[in-house]
């Protein structure tokens, strides 16, 4: 079985870039308050459907005591001048159905290079492994990057529009439409 609290792959992106793909730390607290600095107003807004400052202490606090067991959380680093850097993350929740909701945020330099459907693929595979069977998210309309992620993993895919969000399921199992 896969140790998600110790998962870790290497990729290699569309223009060469060497990232890993690794569980997140007990101690990434200051690599992740460091990711969030440098993420763009509305990039967060996409990620948390709100704007938010900072990282808060509770944030901080779930970073440490993050179990593993029903929510499992993936990073992609790279080194920059000898330091680990954080560029992107990756989550899911799971609920008791077998299903999981996953969200995603990339810091803006890195769009566009494969890195969500990279963490969505990982995250596939040990869900997969748990006997999760559908992933869901809730997708702000506009954000049309990440809704082609969603259509480019290949996954059977159901979709519905409601207030201004667009609500996907995605089949892991390969069931007809999620």
């Amino acid at each position: 079985m896969i140790d998600a609290r110790h998962y870790l792959a290497s990729e290699t992106l569309r223009n060469g870039l060497e990232i890993r793909i690794r569980a997140l730390h007990p101690d990434d607290g200051e690599r992740i308050v460091e990711a969030f600095s440098k993420l763009d107003p509305e990039s967060v807004y996409t990620r948390f459907f709100r704007y938010k400052k900072e990282v808060s202490e509770a944030d901080l606090q779930l970073i440490r005591e993050l179990d593993f067991e029903r929510r499992v959380v993936l990073l992609a680093t790279l080194i920059e001048n000898g330091r680990e850097i954080v560029i992107a993350s990756s989550s899911y929740s799971e609920y008791e159905d077998n299903t999981a909701e996953i969200a995603f945020v990339v810091e803006e330099d890195y769009h566009g290079l494969g890195i969500a459907r990279r963490l969505l693929g990982h995250l596939g595979k040990i869900a997969i492994e748990r006997g999760i069977t559908t992933f869901t998210a809730e997708v702000l309309r506009q954000n049309a990057a990440m809704l082609k992620v969603f259509k480019a993993i290949g996954w059977p895919m159901k979709s519905t529009t409601e207030d201004g969000s667009v609500l996907i399921s995605l089949a892991l199992d390969g069931s007809p439409g999620g």
